[in-house]
Parts: C-alpha cells; sequence; structure tokens
C-alpha cells in the first residue's frame, strides 16, 4: 500500500475511534471545565465604576466648555489613536488651532481625535497619561449616563466654591430641567464667551471643588503644559492660558437633557471630508469599533455590544495586557509600525500615576499622589 495512503488510512481510524469512544454529555449538563471556565470569566469581570471613581476620573475635565468637553470623552474611547496623535502633535509644535487641523486631514483617526491637535494643552497630558485617558474612555463608553452626573456634581461645588463663573473666557448658565423621574435636575452649562477663541482651563481640583473628599478615590490631575501658559496664568484657582482660534475644530456638544453627545455633521466634515453621517442617527454620536484598532475593551457588555470582529480578536493578542492590580486590560503592548515608541509613551503614562506618592501642595509635576483627604495622582 501507498505509504501516504497508509497513513491516511490510520488517522481516520484514530478520528472514527475517539468519536465512539467519546459520548457528548448529556442535553443541558455543562462539563465541569465549561463550569469553571463560566466561574473564572465572572471573577474576572470588573464592576461599574463607583461614582466616586468616575468623579476622580473626569474632576481635571469637568470645567472644560461642553463642546470640548464631548469631544474629549469622544476621542478617549480611542486611546490607541489618542496616543498617536499626541506624538504627531509633539512633532509638530508650531501647529495648533484650525492650522493643525487642516494639517492631520489625511491621517486615519476619528474625527474626535483629529480634532483635538488643535488643542495641544489637551492632547498632551493625554497621551502622557494613556492609563486615565484609556479609563475616561472605558467609563464612558459603559456608563455614560453615570459621567455625565458625576460632571454636573462636579461644576455645582465648583460654582458653590466661587469657582465657576462667566467671564472673558467663558460664559456659564444654570438651568432646571426636569428628570426622567421628574424631579428638578440643575444643569450647568459652559460656553466659550467667543466661539472663535476656545481657552483650556487647568487647575486643582481639591482648589476648585472646594476640597476633596473621596480618600480611597484620588484625583487626577496635571499641572499647566508650557508654552500655553505662560507667566501667571491662575485666576481664582484656574489658569487659563492662551486663547486658540479652534473654531473648525468643534463639532460635538453635551446634550445635557438626554444624557449624549450630539454631533453636528457639517463642521465634522471641516475636519474629516470621509466622515460618515449615516453612522450618526439623529446627530447622535456612536462610537466607532474601528477606530479602538484592537484595543481590549474592559468589560464584556461593552465588548458584546460593540462586536468581537476578527480583527479585535487578533488586535488583542498583539495589545493585551493585564492590570496586575485590577485585573484590567492595559490594551498597550505594540501597535505594529511604530509600536515600540507609543509602548514607551504607554509606559511613561502609566509610572506617572505612581510617581511622587509623597507629594502635597501647589500644582507639583506629573501625576502627584496620596494627599491628606483624598490627594491627587
Amino acid at each position: 500500500m501507498n505509504p501516504r495512503a497508509l497513513i491516511t488510512a490510520c488517522c481516520v481510524l484514530l478520528v472514527l475511534g475517539g468519536c465512539q469512544s467519546a459520548a457528548p454529555p448529556a442535553a443541558g449538563t455543562a462539563t465541569p471545565a465549561m463550569s469553571r471556565e463560566g466561574t473564572v470569566q465572572a471573577q474576572n469581570e470588573p464592576a461599574p465604576y463607583k461614582a466616586e471613581e468616575i468623579e476622580a476620573l473626569v474632576a481635571p475635565i469637568a470645567l472644560y466648555p461642553d463642546p470640548l468637553l464631548s469631544q474629549v470623552l469622544m476621542a478617549s474611547t480611542y486611546p490607541l489613536e489618542v496616543a498617536l496623535a499626541a506624538r504627531w502633535s509633539k512633532a509638530h509644535p508650531n501647529l495648533k488651532g484650525d492650522d493643525a487641523v487642516k494639517a492631520v486631514q489625511n491621517e486615519s483617526w476619528d474625527v474626535s481625535v483629529k480634532s483635538l491637535v488643535a488643542f495641544p494643552q489637551i492632547l498632551a497630558p493625554m497621551g502622557d497619561k494613556l492609563d486615565w485617558t484609556q479609563k475616561l474612555g472605558d467609563a464612558f463608553l459603559a456608563q455614560q449616563k453615570e459621567v455625565f452626573n458625576a460632571v454636573q456634581r462636579l461644576r455645582v461645588r465648583a460654582q458653590q466654591a466661587g469657582h465657576l463663573k462667566s467671564g472673558p473666557q467663558q460664559t456659564v448658565t444654570v438651568e432646571t430641567a426636569a428628570s426622567g423621574e421628574a424631579a428638578q435636575q440643575t444643569i450647568v452649562r459652559i460656553e466659550p464667551a467667543d466661539p472663535q477663541v476656545i481657552y483650556v482651563p487647568v487647575y486643582d481640583p481639591a482648589i476648585v471643588y472646594g476640597g476633596w473628599g473621596y480618600a480611597g478615590y484620588p484625583y487626577y490631575y496635571w499641572p499647566p503644559y508650557a508654552p500655553y501658559y505662560p507667566g501667571d496664568a491662575f485666576v481664582g484657582g484656574i489658569a487659563w492660558g492662551i486663547g486658540l482660534a479652534g473654531a473648525i475644530a468643534i463639532f460635538g456638544d453635551c446634550d445635557w437633557n438626554n444624557g449624549g453627545v450630539h454631533v453636528e455633521h457639517h463642521k465634522a466634515r471641516n475636519i474629516d471630508r470621509n466622515f460618515d453621517a449615516s453612522k450618526f442617527e439623529g446627530g447622535r454620536w456612536q462610537h466607532d469599533a474601528r477606530h479602538r484598532q484592537g484595543v481590549a475593551y474592559r468589560d464584556n457588555a461593552t465588548r458584546e455590544r460593540y462586536g468581537r470582529s476578527m480583527a479585535d480578536a487578533a488586535g488583542r493578542n498583539n495589545f493585551r495586557g493585564r492590570d496586575a492590580t485590577g485585573g484590567r486590560d492595559n490594551g498597550f503592548q505594540g501597535v505594529g509600525s511604530g509600536g515600540k515608541a507609543v509602548q514607551r509613551d504607554a509606559s511613561r503614562g502609566s509610572a506617572s500615576l505612581h510617581s511622587g506618592s509623597g507629594r502635597a501642595g501647589g500644582f507639583g509635576g506629573g501625576f502627584g499622589g496620596g494627599r491628606g483627604g483624598g490627594g491627587r495622582r
């Protein structure tokens, strides 16, 4: 007999023998391996973020103008593209505002990420603190309503502390609206005083919010990024810095009444000529999993909601890294071309979360940590 035919016949017999000897489990009966796998998955599933955790995440951006805040939240759901955009911004320090937006027209990033190159004082900390950026995006994807509620609570506290008011940089208005339970809800809106010029505030949350009461959840913070905040830029605990001509870069807004983000299609096309408005029904923002670029989602519900395509599965094999303390996906283990550089950026951002643990007071470098009464990081 032909040796190849003999080998084939033996393989067939082995397969048939295995099929006969291995009886399938009874209907409705889970195998021990399957049960163990389900139990492990349930144990590893992270709990939703607590209200205090979300306040700590949004603390450094809650006082941003509403349009800018909405675009930071959208972009945070694409942390890898944020890292790449931040590197581009650092490589082109002379481009900012509308000029920077025009320069990235041909980049493949999401429109929200492209818009932020107009504001390097925002993109720089988002790129440096990738751990924070990814957590913010994870919270926004899974708990959008809770994120908006946290922003409003912090704005009310800033008002009560006397640090949130109208001025040359912004217009602050307060209105009362009925919530779904017919209860009265206070909505604090922040709009640019001049739509053509955008100011980005930087502040210490412990000062502007009248203290920080969550000892277990230090707030996030970064100092003013030079050269956008020259000299003595602090007014009432807030550094305003230089206003940038960023009208072209603004296309989103916070829909406080309905708990989502509203997108102006015609304005988005000023940033990305290939913007596909058909994906935003009624002008409401929808996360685009393609721009996630393989970065793992934090929880199963979000993962299932946005699909588990072959590209996403392959991407997780390359990007996945577990947070040893929380069991969460780090998401930055390589990016193909230029991956080592972005990984170094991610490592620096993660390390900065733990730096300066004994630092206190003022606008110290990086994320300070562990200050009494909640502290900052």
